[in-house]
């Protein structure tokens, strides 16, 4: 099973993960297991990075 992280430093919009995005779907990442933040990396609160290291052990 394919899992893709996704990360953006701004949410007000001036960036986006479209490219991320793209780039997983052509890695053949299905969108289900796509994880994403729109927050600043210094930030070490991060939810979709969480959430995305979880369903990499309960698949491991």
């Amino acid at each position: 099973m394919l899992i893709g992280y996704m990360r953006v430093s701004k949410a007000d919009g001036s960036q986006s993960t479209d490219l991320q995005k793209d780039a997983l779907l052509y890695a053949g990442v299905d969108p289900s297991q796509f994880y994403e933040d729109l927050v600043s990396g210094k930030r070490e609160d991060r939810p979709g990075l969480a959430a995305c290291l979880k369903a990499l052990r309960e698949g491991g």
